[in-house]
């Protein structure tokens, strides 16, 4: 770190609402990559430290449940903490509680590291592959190459799910109540694509991809947007964006925080009706009344809305300053 680079860090800067938060470093990538680790970071030691203490806790002899557990429901769901004829082992999930504290502690190393260490601005790291990294939010071609690593991310995410239920032990089936590996999902691109607009197969549904019935048109599924993730991470690093993209979705700071928000409110509301389905969130491990559950993913839900909204407006007022006569 130089003087230099920390000279651009200016007193306005500094001295903006406590409430703009990360919005005082959108001129410094290398510092909001820090602070991007570092919340990466607590998110995965809460994690870790909640599965630990669940693991602790939690009595193999009682229904999940009954235990008011957070986390392990959805460990078991995948597979996990299963011994030979549905016997319930805790130390699985302590596993996973220490491999999330190990990776927080990398993950927070390395957001201490580029927030005191690594340059502000990643165009002047001595690192050649960090200033690939660098970009300006009027650069349409640099910002789809930095979406194109996270499309990748995401898809392998997807693949590992789609590995886990079809070859590394298999997930738990409601249907059977037991573990099973998943040796054939649906391929189908119709039945797949066909919840998108409410067909469960040959049904129709107004709960849409909240309705599907089969574990095979789960993985199925993963396969399919996984692989389309992977396919168009490689395609936006080696493409810039078409000029109908441009000319859609205007591009700012503000704006790309609004869309993101926009995305993760979308999954929120998703995710009220997704947990009342019995096959992805089975009542012997959520317990019958998942109101609650419901209820957390609508209030997050409208909180990510209301954050998308605030930036848009902001995003939009910084676009029609530019483009007015005075400017």
């Amino acid at each position: 770190m130089t003087t230099a680079n920390l000279s651009k860090f200016t007193t306005e800067n500094m001295t903006n609402s406590w409430w703009n938060g990360n919005a005082r470093l959108t001129q410094f990538s290398g510092l909001l990559l820090g602070a991007h680790l570092a919340h990466t970071g607590l998110i995965v030691l809460w994690a870790g430290t909640r599965v630990i203490a669940e693991a602790g806790i939690v009595d193999p002899s009682l229904s999940f449940a009954d235990q008011n557990l957070l986390l392990i429901p959805h460990l078991a769901a995948l597979g996990f903490g299963f011994g030979p004829e549905g016997t319930v082992e805790t130390y699985p999930y302590f596993v996973v509680g220490v491999l999330h504290l190990v990776a927080s502690a990398v993950l927070g190393a390395a957001g201490i590291y580029h927030v005191f260490d690594g340059a502000p601005v990643l165009d002047e790291s001595e690192n050649s592959r960090a200033v690939k990294f660098h970009y300006e939010w009027t650069d349409h071609r640099k910002l789809g190459f930095i979406l194109g690593h996270h499309l990748i991310f995401l898809g392998a995410a997807a693949w590992l799910f789609v590995l886990k239920a079809m070859i590394w032990g298999g997930i738990y089936d409601p249907t059977v109540s037991s573990v099973q590996i998943i040796s054939n999902p649906t391929l189908n691109p119709a039945t797949i694509f066909g919840y998108l607009v409410g067909r469960n197969h040959d049904v129709w549904s107004v709960q849409g991809l909240a309705s599907v019935s089969t574990l095979q048109d789960i993985v199925g599924g993963h396969i399919w947007i996984g692989t389309l993730e992977i396919l168009g991470g490689i395609w936006h690093i080696q493409k810039p964006p078409a000029p109908w993209s441009r000319w859609l979705l205007k591009i700012n700071a503000h704006a790309v925080l609004s869309y993101s928000l926009a995305g993760v409110a979308w999954m929120a509301f998703l995710s009220c009706v997704f947990i009342y389905n019995p096959l992805v969130f089975p009542p012997e491990l959520y317990g019958p009344d998942k109101t609650a559950l419901s209820n957390v993913q609508f209030l997050l839900g409208l909180v990510t809305l209301g954050g998308h909204v605030w930036h848009a407006s902001i995003a939009r007022a910084e676009f029609k300053a530019k483009s007015s006569p005075t400017s």
